[in-house]
């Protein structure tokens, strides 16, 4: 029992761990807080600190993080297991419930979002926002075709991938979740997602201005008059943990993590009533579309919005969740043939949504500081948006990137279930 507890607090104290190496460290902060999560949680799954059980209690679980305290049991009185595995399987329950815990950091990152002034702002740059939704669902949906006999799960995938591309990890995470992907699948989708993401930031920040300038019309002059001085400090806020535990932000915080847990017991009783008359409906889908709902709508309530740090309360969740779905991992399977064409699936979502929402642009005769601006909101979510925005020295496109974010972080979940039920059932 110590063992377990020991286990659980780690769990949930590591990434504050993190977070502070990231404060303290500006190396750790350019490797970025989910990373190192997802780092020591494979460091963890693969160097045998976790005992894995015996071969025949791997292969009852059949992918699932653990069994049923009563089958489990039927199966050390039959011999069919050890007595070690009874420990191993409460192992697996502990990592099970505390990855459920991320459902609590959707809303929370919601209440946040200031949707209706980011909207006010977004005139400009509307049409390259609505051609970065169009490009991610044709582009994905291509992939799926081309890779669905060479990566398992293929339209869980690309599900994932739609909310990867316009709203970031948070999307991806909830995705992962309403899709009930397989955890090794989860992580190396994960991992394979930041290599080739690191990759695609370089180029943005490097050499991209002057290459869609070249390809796109220039940016006019003074295109946007907006109060962008005060929403880049609001932007860059979204990963400043500084200060939560204040007693004038604390109490607030426990309100609003109160809201999210009322919201998440709605989301269940929804989808326990939706299940009657529809009992072909997946409940994660349900829970997580209905969670996304609700919190969108919670942001609209002044009180709930104005509270401080709610996004980084969420962000804490996330990385809770990154740290234990990786530590559930067995990194050798990233290195399977079927599991390297998963980079190529990656590759052509990334680097193709970007080629076809250019070719949009172009059609469309969007700016170049518009369209790329657009992109890094959609691919790598709001936070970014300022570090491209001083690349192409154009503070001015700075609101169109973040109400892009914006809007991605509100739609992805709601395209990403959709696209990956319609792929599944062609």
């Amino acid at each position: 029992m110590i063992k377990l507890i020991i286990l659980i607090l780690f769990y949930l104290t590591f990434p504050l761990l993190i977070i502070l190496m990231c404060q303290k460290w500006s190396a750790a902060k350019k490797i970025g807080c989910i990373v190192l999560a997802y780092g020591f949680g494979l460091l963890i799954g693969s160097v045998g600190i976790l005992p894995r059980g015996s071969d025949s209690y791997r292969s009852a679980l059949k992918g699932n993080p653990a069994l049923p305290k009563a089958e489990i049991e039927m199966m050390i009185n039959q011999g069919k297991a050890e007595e070690s595995d009874y420990f191993v399987n409460q192992i697996g329950t502990i990592q099970d419930n505390l990855k459920n815990l991320v459902v609590l950091a959707l809303p929370l990152m919601l209440f946040s979002l200031n949707i209706k002034r980011w909207f006010r702002h977004a005139s400009k740059g509307f049409i390259s926002v609505i051609l970065a939704i169009i490009s991610g669902p044709i582009m994905v949906t291509a992939g799926f075709f081309i890779f669905r006999n060479l990566v398992p799960d293929a339209w869980r995938l690309a599900g994932m991938f739609v909310g990867m591309y316009s709203g970031g990890t948070p999307n991806f995470v909830a995705l992962g979740m309403a899709l009930e992907v397989d955890t090794n699948l989860f992580v190396i989708a994960s991992t394979y997602d930041m290599i080739v993401g690191a990759f695609l930031i370089l180029f943005f920040i490097t050499i991209a201005p002057k290459i869609f300038r070249f390809i796109l019309p220039s940016p006019a002059d003074n295109q946007i008059e907006t109060d962008t001085d005060q929403v880049v400090p609001e932007t860059e806020d979204m990963e400043d943990f500084t200060g939560m535990l204040q007693k004038n932000r604390l109490l607030p915080l426990l309100l609003a993590l109160v809201i999210s847990i009322l919201i998440v017991g709605i989301s269940l009783v929804v989808s326990i009533l939706m299940k009657k008359p529809f009992p072909k409906l997946p409940d994660m889908a349900v829970i997580i579309l209905t969670i996304t709902t609700f919190g969108i709508l919670a942001s609209f309530i002044k009180k709930i919005n104005r509270i401080e740090k709610t996004f980084q309360l969420g962000m804490y969740f996330i990385l809770v969740f990154s740290l234990t779905i990786a530590s559930m991992s067995d990194l050798r399977t990233m290195f399977t043939i079927g599991m390297l064409n998963l980079i190529l699936f990656i590759t052509w979502v990334y680097f193709g949504s970007l080629f076809l929402h250019l070719l949009l642009a172009k059609i469309f005769r969007i700016d170049s500081d518009n369209f790329l601006i657009v992109a890094t909101a959609f691919i790598f979510s709001p936070p970014f948006v300022p570090i491209v925005a001083k690349s192409l020295k154009n503070k001015d496109v700075i609101i169109t990137g973040i109400t892009g974010g914006i809007l991605g972080y509100a739609l992805g979940n709601y395209i990403g279930v959709a696209l990956a039920y319609f792929l599944k059932g062609l």
